[in-house]
């Protein structure tokens, strides 16, 4: 067999493993570039989802990533500006390099915050319930209510607002659409001076809705109130809590009187009522 029929059949089986080892290594290349680009497509825990989104996990199981929401958002008329233009909506749908779950809804307060609409446009276009539309429905009237809005909480970072430099700043105040109750301007006095007042914007959590609005108006470069998902602004108590007291305590202690309950510090012997308020720890 001549040289060049040696080459005819070992081509062949050359390209064979080649092609092999090129489609292997493109194979692992695509896999760690998948893994890479999935983990960072993850959504930032700091995303702020649209008014009535079920908690995170929840929310992603039920969104289809349809984008009625934004379009709702965006189509409402009060997007219409004097001149007949649109602006952009609230709500924008995540895409690559938005560091939250491609296709999801969400919002930047400092680009176009949420401007509470009566009629909450995005909630009842949502055909899944990822937007469950019971959490902005008044039981009361059993009609949608802006004021039961939860997209988040605002929060102050006292060392970067002018006010509490004593500089009077209220442009948050007044943006916010819950005028006096989401945010109130609380009086202190400037003792350094003796002459002037500070004005401290003080977040009521338990009415803020989360929209931005307060954040989009804020006058420093970066704003010194903005808004975060509410489990990272007030956080929740960490597995390692040790709560003083629950049900099964109760159930334990039963009918006893205190006089009749005595601790287990072996160094007092006293009731816990005497332990509590005489010093304590029995010494």
């Amino acid at each position: 067999m001549g040289d060049k029929e040696k080459k005819e059949q070992i081509t062949p089986r050359r390209r064979f493993f080649t092609d092999m080892a090129h489609h292997i290594g493109l194979g692992t290349m695509g896999v760690l570039l998948w893994g890479g680009y999935a983990a960072k497509a993850k959504s930032n825990p700091l995303t702020l989802r649209p008014p009535a989104a079920l908690d995170e996990s929840d929310f992603l199981k039920r969104c289809i990533k349809c984008g009625l929401c934004a379009e709702a958002c965006v189509n409402r008329p009060q997007n219409i500006d004097k001149d007949g233009h649109q602006k952009p909506g609230t709500l924008k749908m995540a895409k690559a390099g938005d560091s939250v779950t491609i296709g999801t809804p969400f919002f930047t307060p400092r680009d176009v915050p949420c401007f509470m609409c009566d009629d909450i446009p995005c909630v009842p276009a949502c055909p899944t319930g990822a937007l469950d539309i019971a959490k902005v429905t008044n039981p009361k009237t059993n009609e949608l209510d802006f004021r039961m809005m939860d997209m988040g909480v605002a929060v102050v970072d006292v060392h970067s607002c002018i006010a509490f430099w004593g500089l009077q700043c209220d442009a948050c105040y007044r943006a916010c659409p819950l005028l006096d109750e989401a945010i109130k301007l609380v009086y202190n006095r400037n003792d350094r001076t003796g002459k002037h007042a500070f004005l401290e914007p003080v977040i009521n959590p338990d009415v803020c809705t989360g929209c931005g609005l307060c954040e989009k108006a804020c006058v420093t470069e970066k704003p010194a109130i903005f808004v975060l998902p509410r489990e990272v602004a007030q956080g929740k108590a960490g597995d390692h809590y040790v709560k003083g007291w629950d049900k099964k305590d109760q159930l334990r202690v039963g009918n006893r009187k205190e006089e009749d309950i005595t601790t287990h510090n072996e160094r007092s012997k006293k009731k816990p009522l005497d332990y509590l308020n005489n010093n304590g720890l029995g010494l």
